[in-house]
């Protein structure tokens, strides 16, 4: 544990935040701020396309289909526990960082999604296979672009695959335990039934699933999250200052509790990514499905999914949380409190408006689905690199250790889980960010 958190240091304070900051910027400025360019024409595409009953496709799925499953995967423990972290370590602080490392995110996830589509391969049956193996390998060709998709490969399939999902089940099952009196062991049981039921449907299946799921789920979180905004409105200007104060002051006082803005920017990156994912490899294996007539289009409504993930989901977190916990009178305004963890801090937010029984069951049920769709969405992208590495002989194996990584994540301490899941999360960004910086001109 202690090698893996030295190790996570490291990355996330150094190598992390200069390749993300960096790399967001060479795509921002070479494309002249596309995410503030196109943005209009993302959303359009978005929800010009939304349709809950999408369809089934011979070949590929639609670009609506594509984002959500992207978005499901993107929409998860790091909406609500990532962010909850975020601030208990680093600060209210670290929400801004957030909000840098998405808007940066957001042309670099535009760049992922366009060469994504640009490299993806189709078989004669009509099989879809795309994402960053296949435009690394087009970045380098030989024995350093084949060693590079490997480790992405790798790094994807343990990360996302597997102990990803862990952690997905761990804040589900806990959250259960903590609203329902559901034993972790039975809460697991059931993820692992309806995630199966999902895997053994394929990519048709999961399409149909998120297309549903993720607008459904997104507009009740949302919704519970304004109605507590609204009831504590006084609170919200002083959460601004907060968010603000915290980002930039080098040692920011909350409650009694000081903040170093390194560790409000160390959080935020590394909530950031695991939250958005922009940079790291994971959602272009969704766009790279979509049937659209040039990948610029996908890549417009790739930025759309970083948009919706950090700037309204995760927000929203963050504002519920820091106007019912440290604005005004809050319990974390006037000095740390015993048993406040990640796990819990939402709950206890929605709970101060909804009372503890409806606000632990409020958040436990969002949870529920936002890991659920993030846990079926992550299969796929780890199956997508399992068939690169082994063909699809592989994929029953796959699915089922898989599903015993899920089932034991509902019933262990995620700590660890949560360490190694950033370990793996951020390596894989150093091969996906060498093939990005090598085909930038491409994008």
């Amino acid at each position: 544990y202690d090698i893996v958190v030295t190790i996570n240091t490291y990355l996330s304070n150094y190598v992390l935040i200069i390749l993300l900051v960096a790399m967001g910027l060479v795509f921002t400025i070479r494309t002249k701020f596309v995410q503030v360019r196109f943005f209009g024409e993302g959303m359009r595409r978005v929800f010009g396309e939304f349709n809950l009953f999408g369809g089934k496709k011979k070949s590929g799925i639609s670009s609506f289909q594509a984002l959500a499953t992207a978005v499901a995967a993107q929409v998860g423990t790091g909406n609500i526990v990532g962010a909850c972290g975020a601030i208990l370590i680093g600060g209210p602080g670290a929400i801004f960082w957030m909000w840098l490392i998405a808007f940066l995110g957001m042309a670099t996830n535009y760049a992922e999604a366009v060469l994504a589509q640009k490299t993806r391969e189709v078989d004669e049956d009509g099989t879809v296979h795309g994402g960053p193996v296949y435009y690394i390998t087009k970045a380098f060709t030989g024995a350093g672009g084949k060693f590079l998709a490997g480790f992405f490969a790798v790094s994807i399939i343990l990360a996302l695959g597997f102990m990803g999902c862990m952690v997905q089940s761990n804040s589900i099952a806990a959250t259960c335990n903590t609203a329902f009196g559901i034993p972790t062991w039975v809460m697991g049981l059931l993820i692992v039934f309806f995630a199966g039921l999902v895997f053994l449907g394929g990519v048709q299946r999961l399409a149909s699933v998120t297309e549903k799921l993720v607008p459904i789920m997104a507009v009740i979180y949302l919704i519970g999250g304004l109605v507590v905004l609204i009831l504590n409105i006084q609170n919200l200007p002083g959460a601004f200052a907060l968010i603000f104060q915290c980002a930039f002051n080098p040692q920011a006082e909350v409650g009694g509790v000081t903040f170093g803005i390194i560790a409000a920017i160390s959080q935020g990156a590394k909530r950031g990514l695991f939250s958005n994912e922009a940079g790291m490899g994971s959602t272009p294996h969704a766009h790279a499905l979509a049937n659209v007539k040039s990948p610029h289009e996908q890549g417009t409504v790739a930025m759309i999914g970083v948009f919706i993930d950090t700037f309204v989901v995760l927000t929203m977190t963050a504002l519920v949380v820091i106007c019912t916990l440290y604005a005004g009178n809050g319990p974390l305004a006037h000095g740390a409190v015993d048993g406040i963890s990640k796990t819990n801090m939402a709950q206890l937010a929605f709970s101060s408006v909804f009372g503890e029984t409806l606000g632990n069951a409020f958040v436990a049920i969002c949870l529920l689905f936002f890991a659920f769709s993030t846990i079926v969405g992550w299969n796929l992208f780890g199956r997508i690199n399992v068939n690169y590495l082994f063909g699809k002989k592989a994929n029953l194996a796959y699915s089922i250790i898989a599903i015993i990584f899920i089932f034991l994540g509902s019933c262990l301490s995620n700590d660890l889980v949560w360490e190694l899941t950033d370990m793996f999360n951020q390596l894989m960004v150093l091969p996906n960010m060498i093939a990005l910086i090598a085909l930038s001109g491409v994008v």
